[in-house]
């Protein structure tokens, strides 16, 4: 089934996003409700506190699902050492108890058989699973990687002081009303254990703890109101795509991606999610609707869209496109540079800058190398009268085209020429130009000045690099590209491909192959079904700026390969990309100080890092 990007406003079914898919979710996608759950709760006792030097005395277990008692483990071990006195003062547990009682070889794979398969329960479980696992790694066991539940960060996220003095299991024990009191043996603080945990796990309930994956983050220091909103992740797929958070009158909060729509809904509800505007909308969303794509690169898109359509509060970045800048070349008798929001025909362009400041410093570079009119008034090719020049002509900075009465201003055609070419091919003069500046700066040790200059020539190059990397896809009326999949980060299963069409910058349709199967019935079928879309006025692409940005870096990922191209797709041979690290200036700077014996190097380090 072909995925077509046709519109942002639709899903892949056709629906708006707002729509509740029929999605119907898998237990496993659900995650593992805690009364299905096989818990084994286990206590040790020892000779000490280090599991490096000590052995275990007692091994005690009991078996648990829910709330029913399946089995109990119980077992004095020979420690294989003394038992200190004040251990056996505190367990009741003897030299003379565990003289015949069985070597710790022969008890713990009886015990590791007996918590097979199962979760693996402990009040301070770091002391318990700690010896467990030195055991192991002693006797050349295998570690079965339990997975491991400590109830005492529980206790402490669920247990006021009011309740009780502290978080020892012999306070909890009495909170919870356990039918057994813990008195230092294994089978019974195990016994205790219990019911502390079914204690616990009455208290997270109310808080949408009810499953298993929830017991990894329920003791996290997350506010009950956003733990409670975890059942929002439910019902979501695991699978790439965008989710929408919707609040109250079905508002778009939030918008985010992920190659696993379920999971990463699933940490907004966790402490992992550390940003408190993220966590105050958690607390006003009302649903979540996802949007599954075929691949990870429709999910960017789409997102990319959906941000730019519904303008998110909760969203940052990519919200308001019209806010974007270009550097234009004028269209007139004496051409000069413009700050504008919108592309023309037959003009030369550079950008999209993401604010009109940054395009300002492209300007100030371009004006630093090249003597063009800084005036914004029209002027005709021939004056009748003529003007007044300004204090850039005193300097020898403008050829003063504004005074020319008997003729044009032929030496200000070849300036003109010279920015033309800057902006739209190579732009090596300019940087030339200002790498030398640059460097007369730093030998005179104005290193601010410098600095601001090295910002000026990098936004510049950004610029002109994004210009012309776009204008060729823009112009690029249908692209079809495709890599292997299931290598890398390609989606889908290895032996198939991923496909995408791109139109004049735009992603027009996409979808993957099945391992093994011809991939140009799908080629074919993607082309005819494609969102149709117009020419764009170049360099800008028929989409957001961005966007065309992903596509490029896609375009450009390893083993993609080229299917159709309907025009040309191809950069100048001289591009501004091949200055984008500002290798040239940094080098005619060093060679500037170490011309004159400076050693100045972190200056000049700081300096073309701006």
């Amino acid at each position: 089934m072909s995925t077509t990007a046709a519109s942002p406003s639709t899903d892949r079914s056709g629906h708006p996003p707002g729509h509740r898919s029929a999605y119907q979710a898998t237990f496993e996608e659900l995650g593992t409700p805690l009364r299905d759950v096989t818990f084994v709760v286990v206590d040790l006792e020892t000779t000490g506190t280090s599991a490096a030097e000590g052995g275990i005395t007692e091994i005690g277990a009991v078996k648990v699902r829910g709330g029913e008692v399946l089995g109990e483990f119980q077992s004095l071990v020979n420690p294989g050492q003394p038992v200190p006195a004040f251990v056996a003062r505190l367990t009741g547990i003897t030299n003379a108890m565990v003289a015949t009682a069985p070597d710790i070889a022969l008890v713990l794979p009886s015990f590791l058989e007996f918590a097979r398969g199962s979760v693996l329960v402990a009040h301070n479980a770091p002391f318990d699973v700690g010896f467990l696992k030195a055991m192991c790694a002693r006797l050349d066991y295998p570690w079965p990687g339990f997975q491991v539940v400590d109830t005492v960060p529980l206790a402490r996220r669920l247990v006021t002081r009011d309740e009780a003095p502290n978080h020892k299991l012999s306070s909890l024990a009495r909170l919870f009303h356990a039918t057994v009191s813990p008195d230092h043996r294994a089978l019974s603080d195990a016994r205790a254990t219990v019911d502390v945990l079914h204690g616990l796990f009455d208290r997270l309930a109310p808080m949408g703890v009810t499953h298993l994956e929830d017991l990894a983050t329920a003791a996290d220091p997350v506010p009950p109101e956003v733990r409670r909103k975890r059942h929002l992740a439910d019902d979501l797929p695991d699978a790439p795509g965008v989710y929408l958070f919707r609040g109250p009158g079905d508002e778009v909060l939030y918008v985010g991606t992920s190659v696993n729509i379920r999971k990463r809904v699933r940490s907004y509800f966790t402490a992992a999610e550390k940003r408190k505007r993220i966590t105050e909308m958690v607390r006003i969303a009302e649903r979540v609707t996802p949007v599954a794509c075929a691949t990870p690169l429709e999910a960017q898109v789409r997102e990319l869209r959906l941000i730019t359509e519904h303008a998110p509060r909760y969203n940052r970045r990519s919200k308001y496109p019209e806010r974007h800048a270009w550097v234009r070349l004028t269209d007139e008798a004496y051409p000069r540079l413009s700050v504008v929001g919108a592309v023309v025909e037959g003009a030369a362009h550079i950008g999209p800058f993401g604010s009109r400041r940054a395009a300002q410093e492209a300007v100030h570079a371009l004006h630093d190398a090249l003597n063009l009119r800084q005036c914004t008034a029209r002027l005709p090719l021939v004056s009748r009268v003529a003007g007044s020049p300004c204090a850039l002509a005193g300097m020898g900075r403008c050829s003063a085209p504004c005074v020319a009465t008997e003729a044009p201003d032929a030496s200000y055609a070849a300036v003109a020429d010279a920015a033309r070419q800057a902006l739209t091919g190579d732009p090596a003069p300019v940087v030339r130009a200002l790498s030398d500046r640059i460097a007369a700066l730093a030998h005179q040790e104005r290193y601010e000045e410098a600095g601001e200059v090295t910002r000026r020539l990098r936004a510049f190059v950004a610029g002109a690099h994004r210009a012309q990397r776009l204008d060729p896809l823009a112009r690029c009326a249908e692209l079809v590209a495709a890599r292997p999949s299931g290598i890398g980060d390609a989606p889908g299963r290895p032996g198939g491909w991923e496909i995408v069409v791109v139109k004049h910058g735009r992603l027009a349709a996409t979808d993957v192959s099945a391992p093994g199967a011809d991939p140009f019935p799908l080629v074919a079928a993607l082309r005819t079904t494609a969102e149709h879309v117009d020419p764009p006025v170049a360099p800008a692409p028929a989409a957001h700026p961005e966007e065309t940005d992903l596509l490029l870096a896609w375009l450009g990922s390893p083993g993609v390969r080229l299917v159709h191209v309907d025009g040309t797709w191809a950069c100048p041979v001289r591009a501004a990309g091949a200055h984008a690290d500002l290798a040239w200036a940094s080098d005619r700077v060093r060679a500037e100080m170490d011309a004159v014996g400076h050693a100045h190097e972190s200056q000049v380090d700081t300096m073309t890092a701006c």
